[in-house]
């Protein structure tokens, strides 16, 4: 069954501004979009560039005064949820070019702190062939021991803040996530995306790993697949909503 999708916001400038701007719905793996369309208040300036890896859009915008901007998508998602302990770590060595770069730190994610921690913390699950069991052991992990809470966090919070505070939002929830793979030697990347089981709704952030997909799918295996975590456990928690609803945007 397609999901439909319908978003509207405004904001304003106090002056001509440059603004980039990435809401549309993205054409993905594991995801067809059926029929989109995208308005603005003022075409004035509108431009079009590809967003990172090539997932999705950016707008470039020439704002001055009030701005409206709305999408609409029909969507048919047709991913399956993955199956963890089929999923397994790809080594290092063996990773595509354009995997590499999300095992490194970043500004919200520093994963190299936290090396010695993933491997005292999940032993269990220290094998190459284990990191999808390893992936769901950091979310059960993050959803054991993080509280939902709304302000708890800002612009300016990493990963290793989120970490010491055990609270936060979606993109808290994320960059743990992301950092604790990365640090487990797992390319992982935040991702914005739209879920339809958020309530109250508004966008929202996941974060996707890639593994390798031992289930039998042709090529898979060889060059691995992006997967990113079905859910959390916690009814509170659940705003990180179901995996197959996810529209993926963006990711960075």
């Amino acid at each position: 069954m397609p999901l439909s999708i319908t978003s509207t916001f405004a904001f304003s400038t106090a002056a001509p501004t440059d603004c980039l701007l990435q809401f549309e719905v993205a054409e993905y793996a594991g995801q067809r979009i059926i029929s989109a369309a995208t308005e603005f208040s003022s075409l004035a300036g509108v431009s079009r560039v590809n967003a990172e890896d090539g997932i999705g859009e950016r707008v470039w915008l020439r704002a001055d005064g009030a701005v409206t901007a709305s999408h609409t998508a029909q969507v048919e998602i047709t991913r399956p949820a993955p199956v963890w302990d089929r999923l397994s770590a790809v080594p290092p060595h063996a990773l595509p070019e354009d995997a590499v770069k999300y095992l490194f730190d970043s500004r919200y994610c520093p994963a190299g702190r936290f090396g010695g921690y993933v491997d005292e913390e999940f032993p269990d699950s220290a094998a190459p062939e284990q990191g999808g069991i390893r992936i769901d052991a950091i979310r059960r992990w993050i959803a054991e021991h993080f509280t939902y809470t709304p302000g708890a966090s800002g612009p300016e919070t990493t990963g290793a803040d989120s970490f010491i505070d055990r609270a936060g939002v979606c993109r808290d929830y994320a960059h743990v996530l992301v950092m604790l793979a990365r640090a487990s030697a797992i390319p992982a990347r935040y991702v914005s995306c739209y879920g339809p089981a958020v309530t109250p709704q508004d966008f929202h952030a996941v974060a996707e790993v890639y593994l390798a997909d031992s289930s039998g799918a042709e090529g898979a295996a060889a060059r691995g697949i992006w997967s990113m975590p079905r859910g959390w456990p916690r009814r509170r928690i659940l705003r990180l909503l179901v995996w197959a609803a996810m529209l993926p945007m963006s990711a960075s």
